[in-house]
């Protein structure tokens, strides 16, 4: 069987690329396509596969061999629309099943297809989207879901939004809970905290946030319950800090004004460029990392943070408790007292974090790239069984 993926997002990233690796700098969809191409290479050796790129391969994707081959496709710009469109148009590839890991097909495919939808924000905080990006959502997205055979989606919320949304039928979407990023399997401790914090110029202890700067993950929120914290209360000195590590999406320009507002721009540091192989050093070493957002697709830092010991504070809306389960504390994203209520929580009840920490370690067992590319390829292989 031949199976075609368009890899797009694996190799064109929408934050820039690393500026020491010079590898794209992946999250979101990116990081997703990314991490199923690398599984499915080491998974199946006996399907082909032609992965479709609008460029060639980064240097971190699998090398080609007998089962797995690249096609580069032109033009770049709107290269689903119209490069990958003119390619199936001409049938210039043959292919059992075609996988797309977004939410568009080229309009002249007719091979049978599956795409992925990780989240339906465009849905609920349409405000936030160009009203470009949105028209492109909701009119291509909508075709591609009735054309597609099956719909890949990473939590239970996210389905229950797709059928509701666009009145589908429940066994047209499979739910395929992510994986947790491999990088972060690098050996960690060749960077000491204490290095850490003088490469970052960090002081005292931390909270910890990681994640895109946009309105949706809800971080000025964060910052208002971070400057309520009275720190002398809690045993701690004034220089108690909040860490935001994220790239600039989108409306940003709040979230960076919001320190001032509220009067701590001196403990509130932004890290807009922080390598993968910092990261697990942030986490482990955190009083305790905070997500508040008001919505996500699942909430892939959860896991991150458990991975390394860190306790969580995230919300109790949309995919989160999914990601949690019951190694989180919840909180209301809407409620400022309520985050910092819990922070507080969690710096003065000692047993508390110990429990969530010990529960974070068994929750991230659950969870594994293999395991999310396995069940892809099942539903894939099935899609191809009934073209042959």
């Amino acid at each position: 069987m031949t199976i075609g993926i368009n890899g797009y997002e694996a190799v064109v990233p929408r934050f820039g690329y690393d500026k020491k690796t010079g590898l794209p700098n992946r999250v979101g969809s990116g990081l997703y396509c990314y991490e199923l191409l690398k599984s499915f290479f080491k998974i199946d050796k006996e399907n082909k596969y032609l992965i479709f790129l609008p460029c060639e391969p980064t240097s971190d994707l699998p090398k080609e061999s007998n089962n797995w081959h690249y096609k580069i496709v032109k033009p770049r710009k709107l290269w689903t629309l119209f490069g990958l469109s003119m390619e199936f148009l001409f049938k210039k590839s043959r292919l059992d099943v075609f996988f797309s890991p977004t939410h568009y097909l080229p309009l002249s495919l007719s091979t049978p297809a599956a795409i992925s939808i990780l989240d339906l924000s465009y849905i609920h905080f349409s405000e936030l989207f160009q009203k470009r990006d949105l028209l492109q959502l909701k009119l291509w997205g909508s075709y591609s879901i009735n054309k597609a055979k099956h719909i890949f989606t990473i939590s239970q919320a996210s389905k229950d939004d797709i059928i509701n949304l666009y009145k589908i039928p429940e066994k047209k979407v499979v739910i395929t809970y992510p994986g947790i990023r491999e990088v972060l399997n690098i050996e960690y401790r060749t960077l000491s905290m204490d290095k850490l914090k003088e490469k970052y110029n960090i002081k005292g202890d931390y909270i910890l946030f990681v994640g895109t700067l946009q309105p949706r993950k809800n971080i000025v929120r964060l910052i208002e319950a971070f400057s309520r914290l009275k720190t002398r209360d809690l045993g701690k000195k004034t220089d108690l800090g909040l860490i935001i590590v994220g790239k600039k999406g989108w409306m940003w320009e709040e979230i960076l004004g919001a320190p001032r507002k509220f009067g701590i721009e001196k403990r509130v540091k932004f890290l807009h460029s922080v390598p993968d192989g910092d990261l697990p050093v942030f986490y482990r070493n955190a009083i305790c990392f905070v997500l508040p957002s008001l919505y996500e697709g699942f909430g892939l830092p959860v896991l991150e943070a458990m991975k390394y010991g860190c306790p969580v504070i995230t919300s109790n809306v949309s995919s989160l408790p999914e990601a949690g389960g019951e190694a989180a504390l919840y909180i209301d994203p809407l409620s400022v007292s309520d985050i910092t209520a819990k922070i507080e929580n969690i710096i003065k009840d000692k047993e508390l974090r110990a429990k969530l920490i010990k529960k974070g370690l068994e929750q991230v067992r659950k969870f594994s790239w293999e395991k999310t590319a396995r069940e892809t390829l099942k539903v894939l292989e099935e899609i191809g069984k009934k073209h042959e």
